[in-house]
């Protein structure tokens, strides 16, 4: 069995990485370990390099804290260009998988307040009345009512990041 160390505590994260992960490897054949983590960038990362940047940070502090797992995955939500995405990375001991998930563009309202400094998921919470909706639906849910939501997004980028782990044309 598999040892995952999700660098998130955040439940839409953490349920995406455990289905793509139940995916390409077969059901029950992974333990999710979440942790708590540094990003080391800010709470609303801006521009695709800061929010890469803040999930490798991720992966590299999960990993310092354990050591001893197989796999150490993180997903970070960013800004760039009027629209929120995500990066995630995943890292075992020899190689690292990384993938960008798709964007969502944000609405002017929206926008502006996390432009002022406002993150993203408390700006949203504020207009729906969702509380912790980024541990939720998200932005992604309310906007596409309900076809996507953060999990079905993450779920999709983690497939693709976990590529290199289980095809043998990337080694």
């Amino acid at each position: 069995m598999h040892h995952v160390v999700s660098a998130t505590t955040n439940p839409a994260k953490i349920q995406a990485i455990l289905q793509a992960f139940n995916e390409i490897f077969g059901e029950g054949s992974c333990h999710i370990e979440s942790v708590s983590v540094e990003s080391g960038v800010p709470e609303q990362p801006f521009g695709s390099p800061e929010t890469r940047a803040g999930a490798r940070n991720r992966v590299e502090n999960a990993r310092a804290l354990r050591p001893q797992a197989d796999f150490w995955v993180a997903i970070e939500a960013g800004i760039d260009e009027g629209s929120t995405f995500s990066w995630v990375v995943i890292e075992n001991r020899e190689q690292r998988g990384e993938s960008r998930s798709a964007t969502l563009p944000l609405p002017a309202v929206i926008l502006e307040k996390v432009q002022a400094g406002d993150a993203l998921g408390p700006v949203m919470s504020h207009y729906t009345g969702i509380d912790e909706i980024g541990r939720k639906e998200g932005a992604i849910g309310v906007f596409t009512a309900g076809m996507l939501t953060r999990t079905s997004v993450y779920h999709q980028a983690v497939i693709l990041a976990l590529s290199p782990f289980h095809n043998a044309v990337y080694r």
